[in-house]
């Protein structure tokens, strides 16, 4: 009976999985820490949604494009990690196919994620190394239909990778009360990794030797273009930190998918390079907050409810 009792489904015997041991208290104060964290990081991007949807004059075409990464990290921070904490954690007692359907949420997010931050990359492109023809190429309707456009892939992507565990749910599954899928690494690793990611770093290249090149030219130059491109370096500067965290905690599972062919979802060592490229949810409100005086000045105006005074949508921002 005591046997009986460590397994998820007692009456499948040997064809159940053991339950998890009790968490141990450092494993304990881990669960706390990241419910902080998630706790800090769903507010301040809800606070970013919040900025940019309620403030007239906040609505450029680059923070529509924030507003939209802002969406894939609320998700993220509010349906993801928690499950993620449950499935290490605790039996999988949704069956099969719920577990193959639940993995499309968090590859459809970390998916848009990745074509937000390359639709960041075409925007600054353009603003810094095209500025005189900025507002006629980067248009709200042309960012709204790029941003569409970047979730219905996301969505089909992760449909065309899962397909197979739809088929045949729980293919991978040692035993019964366990939740893994496997994906092809290799495919993954091209098309959500390499393609993008080498866009991304060819045109801030491309940026960051433009803005070298105009700021030894601006120096003996006081004209109002010059004041316009050095507004665009300096969010391009801003932007360049979001992208370069944005690298840094996701390569670390795109390499590790480079020493072998599948990755193993549900897997310990899968388990934490997604836990960092989940922690960059929770990092990117925090440099708008260093880096964005407006975003500050929302935050101020949303923490006092001056936000529900009439007109207050039409407070300058900049």
């Amino acid at each position: 009976m005591e046997q009986e009792s460590e397994l998820c489904f007692p009456q499948l015997l040997n064809a159940s999985c053991r339950r998890p041991a009790a968490p141990q208290p450092e494993a304990l104060l881990a669960y706390i820490l990241l419910f902080i964290i998630s706790l800090l990081a769903a507010t301040l991007n809800l606070l970013v949604i919040i900025s940019i949807s309620h403030f007239r004059q906040l609505r450029s075409p680059t923070n529509h494009l924030l507003l939209s990464l802002a969406v894939s990290d609320l998700l993220v921070v509010l349906l993801v990690m928690p499950v993620e904490v449950l499935l290490t954690g605790t039996c999988w007692v949704l069956g099969d196919l719920v577990c193959a359907l639940y993995f499309f949420l968090p590859v459809t997010l970390i998916s848009a994620s990745v074509g937000n931050m390359v639709l960041i990359s075409v925007d600054r492109y353009v603003a810094v190394c095209d500025p005189l023809h900025y507002p006629t190429r980067i248009t709200h309707r042309l960012v709204c239909v790029g941003v569409c456009v970047c979730w219905i892939c996301s969505f089909c992507y992760s449909v065309l990778l899962l397909s197979d565990h739809l088929q045949q749910p729980g293919r991978y599954n040692s035993c019964s009360g366990e939740c893994v899928v496997s994906i092809a690494g290799d495919v993954d690793l091209v098309v959500a990794f390499i393609i993008p990611i080498s866009v991304i770093v060819v045109l801030y290249v491309r940026v960051f030797v433009v803005a070298v090149t105009q700021a030894r030219a601006t120096r003996s130059q006081l004209s109002v273009t010059v004041k316009i491109r050095r507004s665009e370096l300096k969010a391009a500067r801003t932007l360049g930190v979001v992208v370069a965290v944005f690298l840094i905690c996701y390569s670390p599972y795109y390499c590790l998918s480079l020493t072998g062919g599948n990755i193993v979802i549900g897997s310990s060592a899968e388990a934490a390079m997604s836990f960092l490229m989940y922690f960059n949810s929770c990092l990117n409100p925090l440099i708008y907050a260093l880096l964005y005086p407006w975003f500050r000045r929302a935050i101020r105006l949303i923490v006092t409810l001056q936000i529900l005074q009439p007109d207050s949508c039409e407070t300058s921002m900049l």
